[in-house]
């Protein structure tokens, strides 16, 4: 009875020193565009994985999420919007809302537990439970404007996340990154001239979306990268580009559209990024956050296409997350 009550005891202590929360529902993988399309379930299964393989299992707090409300929806999207993507879901077959974009029967059941992944971990996190999250869930949402869906995405995840941390939690400065090879150019079209938002990305230009780069408000900023980049000069574009404007900007939580899709086995970009690329982006922004939001972080997955470097890199981001919230 003793040695039980002692690794009861040992149990309890370990969950109590997790500190970054998980998030993944198996009911993401049943969106599925079909199998040539790129956005494919098997990105979360190999994520996970992954993450099993390497033992980062055991270091973090494993969390299934709920679906957003409809009121929770409605913090970015109109009901109009919503209302139309509800007509829209058939029953059985494929809508494509774009020429990359589908509807399938339990898509937007998917899209409502990713953006409600985002909800709770940013509830999670400013609350105390943890100290930092990853979402691992699809669809996407950083494509994904105030009333279009496009690019694998219908909800934008992360602009939920900052919302809730701004209405709900009353905060006054969030940040919000984006490092997925292609522009968030539905994040931009919520967020931009919030002054409470700052909302700093990177991508390669020019190439899809191939909006919203110029003449935008100050509380976005924007570096574009060209084709063909190496880790040393994208490192140098970032540093420049972001860093003074965080530490002028003092963010009290950190949102991350955390997108793998500038590496250079990625099959949908140019860019040549390394797995220690994205480690370095992750430090940078644990930095921040140590300094100015009380380690706090939400990194939601976007895009990262080839199912390998994606996991890689994942687990890198995710480890590095682990070290940080310690």
């Amino acid at each position: 009875m003793r040695l039980f009550i002692y690794a009861l005891g040992a149990c309890q202590e370990r969950i109590n020193n997790m500190t970054t929360a998980f998030f993944s529902h198996d009911d993401c993988a049943m969106h599925n565009m079909g199998a040539e399309h790129p956005e494919s379930p098997e990105r979360l299964s190999r994520i996970i994985s992954y993450i099993e393989d390497t033992g980062l299992d055991q270091e973090l707090d494993w969390v299934r999420p709920d679906e957003a409300t409809r009121d929770q929806l409605q913090m970015v999207h109109p009901e109009k919007y919503l209302h139309q993507l509800d007509l829209m879901q058939p029953t059985k077959g494929r809508v494509f809302t774009d020429p990359d974009t589908a509807l399938m029967p339990d898509t937007l059941r998917a899209a409502r537990l990713a953006a409600g992944a985002n909800i709770e971990a940013v509830d999670m996190v400013l609350s105390g439970q943890v100290t930092n999250a990853f979402i691992c869930a699809r669809p996407p949402g950083h494509h994904a404007e105030r009333a279009k869906s496009m690019g694998f995405c219908f909800y934008n995840n992360i602009a939920l996340a900052a919302m809730r941390a701004l209405t709900f939690h009353h905060l006054e400065r969030v940040a919000i990154i984006d490092f997925d090879v292609h522009q968030g150019n539905g994040t931009v079209d919520i967020v931009q001239g919030d002054e409470r938002i700052l909302m700093c990305s990177s991508f390669q230009h020019p190439f899809y979306p191939h909006s919203h780069v110029y003449r935008l408000p100050e509380n976005i900023v924007n570096v574009p990268v060209p084709g063909g980049c190496q880790g040393p000069e994208y490192r140098k574009l970032v540093e420049a580009g972001w860093l003074k404007r965080l530490e002028e900007f003092k963010p009290q939580l950190i949102l991350i559209s955390a997108g793998f899709d500038g590496h250079r086995l990625d099959p949908m970009a140019e860019m040549n990024l390394e797995t220690d690329d994205y480690l370095w982006l992750t430090q940078m922004l644990t930095g921040v956050a140590r300094e100015y939001a009380n380690d706090r972080i939400v990194s939601t997955l976007e895009g990262g296409y080839h199912l390998r470097a994606l996991a890689e890199s994942v687990g890198v981001h995710v480890g590095e997350l682990v070290r940080a919230g310690r």
